[in-house]
């Protein structure tokens, strides 16, 4: 996810779409230890989208 269409989204919208991240990572990790993962980089995908997110709210608290 890019960093402009983040930063269009609501505050609530962020704090869903986080949970949504952590969660999928979540499963992620459980899958590879399974090994039922093909594709390996989302993880790394998923860990820069999280901090792309929480970056944009700790901006946002320390402006408010």
């Amino acid at each position: 996810m890019k960093l402009a269409d983040i930063r269009k989204k609501t505050t609530d919208d962020m704090h869903k779409l986080l949970k949504e991240m952590e969660e999928e990572l979540h499963e992620f990790r459980f899958g590879m230890s399974g090994g039922r993962v093909k594709n390996v980089r989302r993880a790394r995908v998923l860990r820069h989208d999280i901090a792309r997110i929480k970056t944009i709210l700790g901006e946002r608290a320390r402006s408010a």
